[in-house]
């Protein structure tokens, strides 16, 4: 049988955390890639989003599939996903606060409370990418924000 995309990187991602033990301080955030990637590949085609936020959605989603980023997944592994993880929930949740909310709960496949998982991320975000960064990815995703 063959996977899809969501599948086998929430599977790369859970064997790679598995190798590096119970002690790795990330896994959370970034057990949630997948869960993210999904929700902004259906937001970006529901038609009750409206055409600004679907070009955001876009362009997360271009970020998140590029190998060429600020992290690389290439040479760090799923570690790489981390400034991918952030990004989606910066762009997501000012999406949601813009008014998609409830589509964006409807869609959500990941566990836990949709902003509660995007609040921690973001939280986790601000403590692994350190300052410089993170600040660097909030700027990017302000930018698709405009």
């Amino acid at each position: 049988m063959n996977q899809d995309f969501y599948q086998e990187l929430r599977g790369k991602i859970r064997d790679w955390l598995q190798s590096k033990g119970k002690a790795y301080a990330y896994a959370d955030m970034l057990l949630v890639a997948p869960d993210l990637l999904h929700l902004l590949c259906k937001l970006s085609v529901d038609p009750r989003v409206p055409l600004l936020h679907k070009a955001r959605l876009a362009a997360t989603i271009a970020y998140f599939l590029s190998p060429f980023d600020l992290i690389p997944e290439g040479l760090l592994g799923p570690g790489g996903y981390l400034d991918d993880v952030a990004l989606s929930a910066y762009v997501l949740h000012n999406v949601i606060n813009a008014g998609t909310g409830e589509v964006a709960q409807e869609h959500w496949a990941g566990d836990g409370q949709l902003l509660q998982v995007l609040q921690s991320v973001l939280t986790l975000a601000d403590r692994a990418l350190g300052t410089g960064l993170w600040a660097r990815l909030r700027r990017l995703g302000r930018g698709l924000a405009r």
